[in-house]
């Protein structure tokens, strides 16, 4: 690829070398350079990929994007730009053909309940013939091509990668969860978003943006991005910030769900069980339509909203989203069941902030006979705000807690947990145990529960493993827990 090709839309500077040459690939990982590349460095957070330069040369790399002073050999191409991360966005997207011209792609942004409707939508999607893809969390799949991208937003690259082979395998939609940091980082900044749904916003990265006016100010940056007459947005008329989003998006179409605030899409009769939850929604105030999902908690009406208001924007059969939505069996690690032939139930889920986590233990609170037995902890080197918020929640909807270790990274367990428990001590009579060693924590958990109770495992979700200083060790809560649940 020609050089005035690739940096399309880019403002760059020639400080060396032969501006004629042509690029065979574009990489910002040195490990992964390959003969005739482009690699680009960029400042990270952890390390800065201007110090893999050489690295990135002697594996065949002919042309270097750098935002810093840097001297390379004699005959490679050395260009410079402000920012590099920036620039990555326009080089992915121009190498692999401009992808997102030939999909609709779909951006779900949220703190909570993005995996989730991202499947919600996907059904609803494939109900009605369309082929979709999805990208987030759990994976990023199309048809039978399935890949871990390691991120819920994976950098522009991958992809602009991902959407190339979307085309063509001829699919028609993706689908993707958006997160925060891919919005402030520029992951997606060169993506043509055909429709942005907002989730919710509720405290979660303030490691990373500080404060919740920096969160904020992420999420909008999405929804600003649209623009065209076949755009829209879905906003959850519910959640505090909705105006905020309402104008953000104040160019396209937008329509609204909720349950409490007037809205687009209304929905009424809520109810709950162990086996699921049923509800009816009516659009612009017509006849109301039943739905009955597998999906469990107030929280899962809020997905399925989401994705309601998003199939009906896309004129999509009521039957064929109705259908979808009954039909999705649950998404791996949300409020996931495991199985079990004893007379009490474990439920495992992801939530790993305060409002995920009183979310989940609001819907266990409706559902359960007995007891509701919460297995939970924080994640170490982020936002330590929502320790003791955590703590407060957990004791405040449950009989009895069990704090364990979750993914302390860099931290010691033993120091996260001292920051939950001042959270727990705020509730009278609250009742806890710590457990520092997380199977030790399921077990105990499994060993204590009696007939009808409720043993919440969260945190994790669909993780297999656990991280711990440098090492990634392997561990799953529902392999865990299904173990001492046969025993």
């Amino acid at each position: 690829m020609k050089l005035e090709e690739l940096f399309e839309g880019v403002d760059y500077e020639i400080i060396s070398g032969d501006p004629g040459i042509e690029i065979s690939g574009v990489q910002y990982d040195s490990r992964k350079a390959t003969p005739a590349c482009l690699f680009v460095a960029i400042t990270g957070f952890k390390t800065d990929g201007h110090l893999f330069v050489a690295d990135a040369i002697k594996k065949g790399a002919v042309a270097v994007l750098v935002e810093k002073e840097i001297e390379v050999p004699s005959g490679i191409l050395l260009i410079r730009t402000a920012n590099t991360r920036k620039a990555l966005a326009f080089l992915a997207r121009n190498y692999y053909g401009k992808p997102d011209c030939q999909l609709k792609v779909i951006g779900v942004t949220g703190t909570n309940g993005k995996t989730t409707t991202t499947h919600l939508i996907k059904a609803i999607l494939d109900k009605a013939g369309k082929k979709t893809a999805i990208l987030g969390t759990l994976y990023a799949k199309i048809g039978d091509i399935e890949m871990d991208l390691g991120r819920t937003t994976p950098e522009a690259l991958e992809i602009q990668e991902f959407m190339s082979l979307c085309c063509r395998e001829k699919a028609e939609y993706l689908v993707m969860e958006v997160s925060s940091h891919a919005l402030d980082l520029h992951r997606v900044e060169q993506i043509q978003f055909h429709a942005a749904v907002f989730t919710n916003l509720t405290q979660d990265h303030l490691d990373y943006h500080l404060n919740m006016e920096n969160y904020l100010q992420s999420k909008l940056k999405l929804f600003k991005m649209l623009e065209g007459d076949n755009c829209f947005s879905i906003i959850n008329a519910d959640d505090a910030y909705a105006e905020s989003f309402r104008e953000a998006s104040r160019e396209v179409r937008c329509f609204t769900y909720g349950v409490d605030q007037a809205a687009h899409v209304q929905a009424h009769k809520l109810s709950f069980s162990l086996t699921g939850s049923s509800f009816e929604y009516s659009y612009n105030g017509d006849q109301p339509k039943a739905i009955d999902m597998q999906l469990i908690g107030r929280f899962s009406v809020y997905n399925a909203l989401a994705a309601i208001t998003f199939g009906l924007a896309a004129g999509i059969e009521e039957r064929d989203i109705a259908q979808a939505i009954e039909d999705l069996p649950g998404v791996a690690g949300r409020f996931e069941k495991v199985p079990s032939q004893q007379d009490f139930t474990v439920i495992v889920d992801y939530a790993h902030t305060p409002d995920g986590l009183e979310n989940i233990l609001k819907a266990a609170r409706q559902i359960v006979e007995n007891r509701l037995i919460t297995v939970f902890g924080c994640g170490g080197d982020r936002d330590k705000g929502k320790r003791p918020l955590m703590g407060e929640i957990a004791a405040r909807y449950s009989n009895f807690c069990i704090v364990t270790s979750d993914n302390p990274r860099s931290e010691e367990a033993e120091a996260i947990i001292a920051d939950i428990i001042p959270g727990l001590d705020q509730v009278k009579n609250s009742r806890y145990a710590i457990i520092v060693d997380r199977r030790e924590a399921i077990r105990h958990a499994i060993n204590f529960g009696k007939k009808g109770d409720l043993i919440i495992i969260a945190g994790k979700g669909h993780e297999t493993y656990q991280l711990v200083k440098d090492k990634v060790l392997e561990f799953d809560d529902r392999k865990v827990a299904a173990e001492f649940l046969k025993g």
